[in-house]
């Protein structure tokens, strides 16, 4: 960063209000309305809106206990499909049209006026999932939308797919019971059907469907406590290269390059754990995954190859040390990759990856000035760096969870209607919306 930059900070753009009365446990940013959903103790799910940060919906009825979780279904049009995990053991599905965009100012100015919460009555509970024993702690959609993953204090994990037969029909199609304690999170690989769990047992796990039947793949034992929340890296992230040292190669051909180091690997995962640790997670590119050794190419079935879907992880990274009490959520934004991490400390802390100098230059020059081939099978190095540290960002409250989101204000320019915000959602039930600023 260079001396005329000011020092990076988090902005308080607003609270979004009225806030709950109750603990807020997650916001789930909505994936392509200024919306987002916040999970209550209160037994209620309110929709807030981005654009002037008022209520829109409070969706009640569904569940007898805390809402703990929430997550959109995505590649829907005209319809908005929530998914929304609770203390009762059942999962619940709300349906909406979108009419948010053709009526939110209406709404909004009635909501100014009178205070009154609107549009309840267009939140359709379409079905309650009942399979999990105790508390459900995460949903999570699958990257073509087709597939919800729960997870709950039982202990296990459970695929439902969407039948999308205009019946609201779901069907289990696996019931995974390897973790040994409650599985806290799941959340799916963002491009393939992979799905990634952490949980009490301080493990994080992988699981893929083998000839129609969801097995792990990988079981990571690293963290010395509760792994509380996970997350992936965006497909097409690359780390910063404002502090390169490699003089002669531009940024454009040092980000080519990373890509193509790791394009086997395919995007990395983040865990944060009660060990009060923020880790990077990479899978190493291997035959089975690359095909390579596939019943595609081998003729065997994968039934009879005893390590063929198996796969390695690795840690990438720890984060430096910021936080001095259990980490609960990690972010990992798909459009910056700056990383946000909070927890039960009150502090939101924001790191950024970047390129470090790892000796020769990643292209070499000539003593005629000619640029020779650079080296693709030499590893690029990075680091990771704290840019931004806030406490008591809830006042004297834990934060349970952070979100990176868009933001959309009406009135101002295309530029500004592709803002990233950062949300914060805490124990005494105010949910906050902050601009990282350099």
């Amino acid at each position: 960063m260079s001396n005329s930059t000011p020092n990076p900070s988090l902005i308080l753009l607003s609270p979004l209000t009225p806030p709950s009365l109750e603990r807020t446990w997650l916001t789930a940013p909505h994936p392509t309305l200024p919306i987002v959903a916040t999970c209550s103790t209160d037994k209620t799910v309110r929709i807030y809106s981005l654009t002037n940060f008022t209520l829109l919906s409070t969706i009640t009825g569904g569940h007898k206990r805390s809402v703990r979780t929430a997550a959109w279904k995505p590649h829907i049009t005209g319809e908005s499909v929530l998914a929304t995990g609770s203390f009762d053991a059942t999962v619940g599905i709300w349906r909406r049209w979108d009419t948010y965009g053709q009526t939110s100012t209406a709404a909004e100015t009635s909501l100014n006026e009178d205070t009154e919460e609107v549009d309840d009555e267009e939140w359709r509970f379409a079905v309650l999932l009942d399979g999990h024993d105790s508390e459900v702690k995460s949903v999570s959609w699958s990257p073509s939308g087709m597939l919800l993953a729960t997870c709950a204090r039982d202990k296990s994990i459970w695929i439902w797919e969407d039948l999308d037969d205009g019946d609201n029909n779901f069907e289990t199609v696996a019931v995974m019971q390897e973790h040994s304690g409650d599985v806290k999170c799941v959340s799916w690989h963002p491009v393939e059907e992979c799905l990634a769990s952490g949980g009490y047992d301080d493990t994080i796990r992988l699981w893929r469907e083998d000839l129609d039947d969801w097995g792990q793949v990988a079981c990571i034992k690293k963290h010395e406590g509760t792994v509380w929340f996970i997350d992936w890296e965006g497909t097409d992230n690359t780390p910063s290269t404002s502090t390169t040292t490699a003089p002669d190669v531009d940024a454009e051909t040092i980000q080519g390059q990373w890509r193509e180091q790791r394009v086997l690997s395919g995007p990395r995962l983040i865990s944060c754990s009660d060990d009060r640790t923020v880790r990077v997670w990479r899978r190493l590119p291997k035959e089975g995954i690359n095909g390579i050794n596939s019943s595609a190419t081998t003729g065997i079935p994968s039934i009879i190859r005893p390590t063929g879907s198996d796969e390695n992880w690795e840690e990438d990274a720890i984060l430096p040390h910021a936080h001095e009490l259990a980490i609960y959520a990690v972010a990992w934004s798909r459009k910056t990759g700056l990383v946000a991490s909070v927890g039960a400390d009150g502090r939101i802390v924001i790191y950024e990856e970047r390129f470090v100098q790892s000796g020769a230059p990643a292209a070499a020059v000539t003593a005629e000035g000619e640029s020779e081939a650079m080296d693709v099978d030499r590893p690029l190095k990075t680091e990771w760096v704290i840019v931004s540290v806030l406490d008591g960002a809830h006042g004297i409250y834990e934060i349970n969870h952070a979100a990176w989101a868009k933001r959309a204000d009406r009135g101002v320019s295309e530029d500004g209607k592709d803002e990233e915000v950062l949300i914060t959602t805490a124990d005494d039930g105010s949910v906050k919306v902050w601009t990282f600023q350099r």
